[in-house]
């Protein structure tokens, strides 16, 4: 019997799946020192395309938050994420990757992922190498797909070359689509041990299909002790299995982990309170649909394509825009349904579909992937695809485009040589109107009230405390209640 490690994902990947990326500091630090207290072996966090949320939705300085939930959390690794060449949605310059990287590690982030779903494994040993004289945790992934490309022995190969690493701690296999199945994980895990030698390896599975509680069973048969979970609010669907049922089902198979299972309900009860004070979404196991293998869409990226539907009046299309989804996948080359091809994929396929005409507008990204600057897909791309894609004026204005590299120096003259680390950082990958809001909007606020407070008695004392509100009604089933001043 082994003891499991549980690696949580409820403040970063599962809140992504179900929330959009929306949780912001206030939401975390109420449960950070129970987090802290849970026996996580470790904790991911952040990453670069969350800090553009904060700052553009909330105006919210995504390092004041970190430096609130990481000086709650002293005794836990925690993670951030990271591509190669590529930070929020675009690509950048080796010198804002690598900025990024030093600003989270300056932040508490002291392990972190590295993923880049085309697989440029010279990119990805170099930010590797960069991570590991930082002195952080550097783990390399391996984003799974199906595909007539995507067999064992291409995973296993991309393991051998990671196992290789000057730095490297652990490798990650993350089924973002969940559509890896039990049988397929029974050839591929051990292919991807057998590569990985002494390399330990975690297993990041999202549970879209219902399968990967079953999945990480059988890794741990095979004896794979990492998994990935989250709190039972925040886990399931489109997110991972949850933190509870793992617990269940190991201690059941007569496996230990050592959790504590006081702070994991304190945590599921604050991030239920969380959910149903903000209106956002509680995870729930989904129905099993073969539809999900075949266009390997993210969760996260459903909800994305069914609100560019509805801002055409379209909502009653999306089966006709996943059916494009598959074939557009497959035009691309087979790359796997990950940020950022996912969101490349999908919203070519809304394109097609609303306007009628395939490739008739193409986005600056999809032209560049086509012209390589994302990497070698693993198959070829469709070649009349490609003529389309390249035949646009555009096209043609970005055919010679090489990515620039500037240095720190040089970011510092053209953004602002005063700046700090952080704000330079967010000037590069926000728009600066968003910067000069977070700016403006002063210290984040982490008062969150009680946790103990119903949410709607929490948000009717929120509206009363606003000297704007005059009036509020609030409606459920037969009863109607008009509170006025």
């Amino acid at each position: 019997m082994a003891e499991i490690q549980f690696y949580d994902q409820t403040l970063r990947d599962g809140q992504q799946s179900l929330w959009g990326m929306k949780m912001r500091a206030k939401h975390i630090v109420p449960i950070a020192e129970d987090t802290d207290e849970a026996g996580f072996s470790c904790v991911e966090l952040t990453g670069t395309t969350i800090h553009t949320v904060l700052v553009r939705e909330f105006r919210e300085d995504p390092y004041q938050g970190l430096d609130a939930i990481t000086s709650r959390m002293p005794k836990t690794r925690l993670r951030g994420g990271m591509r190669p060449d590529t930070a929020g949605f675009t690509l950048q310059p080796y010198s804002v990757i690598d900025l990024s990287v030093s600003v989270m590690a300056a932040h508490g982030i002291n392990s972190f992922w590295i993923f880049d779903c085309l697989y440029s494994l010279d990119k990805m040993e170099r930010l590797g190498d960069y991570i590991g004289s930082l002195g952080a945790e550097v783990v390399p992934t391996l984003s799974f797909a199906l595909s007539e490309v995507h067999t064992d022995e291409y995973f296993a190969d991309k393991a051998r070359a990671f196992a290789q690493w000057k730095h490297v701690d652990a490798i990650m296999l993350a089924d973002e689509a969940g559509v890896l199945t039990p049988e397929r994980a029974r050839t591929l895990l051990p292919a991807l041990i057998e590569a990985a030698g002494d390399v330990p390896i975690e297993l990041h599975c999202h549970n879209t299909t219902g399968m990967a509680p079953l999945n990480y069973l059988i890794g741990i048969e095979l004896g794979i002790t990492r998994i990935h979970t989250a709190s039972r609010p925040m886990a399931n669907g489109p997110s991972l299995p949850s933190t509870e049922v793992m617990l269940e089902n190991i201690t059941e198979l007569g496996h230990t982990a050592n959790l504590n299972v006081g702070a994991l309900q304190r945590m599921a009860e604050h991030v239920e309170y969380v959910a149903r004070r903000e209106g956002y979404r509680l995870g729930v196991p989904a129905e099993y649909s073969l539809k999900t293998y075949s266009t390997q869409m993210p969760g996260g990226m459903m909800g994305t394509l069914r609100a560019q539907l509805a801002q055409h009046g379209m909502e009653h299309r999306l089966q006709e825009v996943l059916d494009e989804v598959a074939l557009v996948r497959k035009e691309f080359g087979y790359p796997v349904m990950a940020t950022p091809f996912s969101q490349f994929i999908g919203t070519q396929s809304v394109l097609n579909v609303t306007t009628g005409t395939r490739y008739g507008i193409v986005a600056d990204e999809v032209i560049l992937y086509a012209l390589g600057h994302f990497g070698t897909p693993p198959a070829p791309m469709d070649q009349d695809a490609k003529d389309r894609i390249l035949s646009s004026k555009r096209a043609g204005e970005l055919a010679n485009w090489e990515l620039p590299q500037p240095s720190l120096a040089e970011l510092r003259q053209q953004y602002g040589v005063g700046l700090s680390d952080e704000e330079l950082l967010l000037r590069v990958l926000v728009p600066g109107p968003a910067v000069d809001a977070m700016v403006a909007a002063g210290p984040i606020d982490l008062d969150y009230g009680r946790t103990d407070e119903h949410p709607l008695v929490a948000t009717l004392r929120e509206i009363a405390a606003s000297p704007a509100s005059g009036s509020v009604r609030v409606r459920t089933g037969d009863l109607d209640i008009t509170l006025s001043r």
